[in-house]
């Protein structure tokens, strides 16, 4: 494998993941603000690469050319001819890093090409599970797609994850995705992204969400990748955090971390409602809780 250099240009982090797993809502909590019309269907779409400006859109062809678009047009762009559309907006994120929003991997209406030769452009990957059938086999198949130095940059956010309505059964999706995805990702979030968007930042609602987390992993895999360094691979989510959304640990319990993986630097990735991890905590759960789910998840674990 080649080794990895520094990159003379912004990371490029795609957002991914299978239809309806809230790669949309993703999108508008890094950007702050809905950069597409509402009545764009995104199924309908190509990848979408957003950068710092205010350019006019434009679709790049296949051969090269570059050809500009209207917002209010976009399911007009031939999808069998356009390699991607290019939108340019002002956003804190996008000071860091460039994001491509990639159609769903899933679609049967979409031939898989359209998705499959974007990949080289991509640095990074926060990729969108949904948490009541998180990490399916297609999910699997198409994420061997991606390259392996890609995928030890990239993130599995478990969205939805408030749909999970008991510790128990929060505990049991980690536990599961944890071990079937264990050394494919830089770090495994679950969070609930709508409740992010109605957060205010560094707030118990933002935390709980999982998106001081959430943010607090993105900075790692953007850092690395402009680096030209790999974040360690995180080991299967702590028990207790099934009482509350993870924030990830992007190296094993009780490791330093000054060796390989990159330390959260605040200030690197500062979307306008993601902000870098703060120094409020939410209450732990009591002791004796977290001890009947420690021994659960070690059951899981050996199971």
């Amino acid at each position: 494998m080649t080794n990895p250099q520094p990159l003379d240009r912004k990371p490029r982090v795609a957002i991914m993941g299978e239809f309806s797993a809230g790669k949309s809502t993703l999108s508008n909590l890094l950007l702050g603000r809905r950069i597409l019309p509402e009545k764009v269907t995104a199924t309908r779409l190509p990848p979408v690469w957003i950068t710092e400006g205010e350019d006019p859109p434009e679709r790049k062809a296949l051969d090269g050319t570059l050809h500009p678009v209207s917002l209010e047009a976009l399911e007009d762009v031939p999808l069998e001819e356009t390699l991607f559309v290019q939108i340019s907006c002002e956003a804190p994120v996008l000071e860091a890093c460039d994001l491509i929003d990639f159609p769903g991997i899933s679609d049967p209406n979409m031939p898989p090409e359209v998705w499959e030769r974007m990949l080289e452009e991509v640095d990074c990957v926060l990729w969108c599970t949904h948490a009541t059938q998180a990490w399916r086999q297609s999910e699997a198949a198409a994420w061997g797609l991606v390259p392996e130095m890609v995928r030890q940059r990239s993130l599995l956010l478990i969205t939805r994850f408030d749909k999970l309505t008991t510790p128990l059964d929060k505990l049991r999706v980690q536990t599961r995705v944890a071990r079937e995805t264990e050394g494919q990702f830089a770090g495994v979030c679950p969070i609930s992204l709508t409740q992010a968007l109605d957060a205010e930042p560094e707030s118990m609602e933002w935390e709980t969400s999982g998106a001081q987390g959430f943010a607090a992993a993105l900075e790692v895999i953007v850092t690395a990748a402009r680096d030209g360094s790999t974040p360690a691979v995180q080991e299967p989510v702590p028990a207790a955090a099934a009482a509350r959304p993870a924030e990830p640990a992007l190296a094993s319990e009780g490791q330093p971390q000054a060796d390989n993986p990159q330390e959260v630097q605040p200030g690197r990735v500062m979307p306008r409602r993601v902000r870098p991890q703060g120094a409020k905590r939410t209450p732990r759960p009591g002791a004796r809780r977290d001890a009947d789910l420690a021994a659960l998840r070690r059951e899981l674990l050996e199971s």
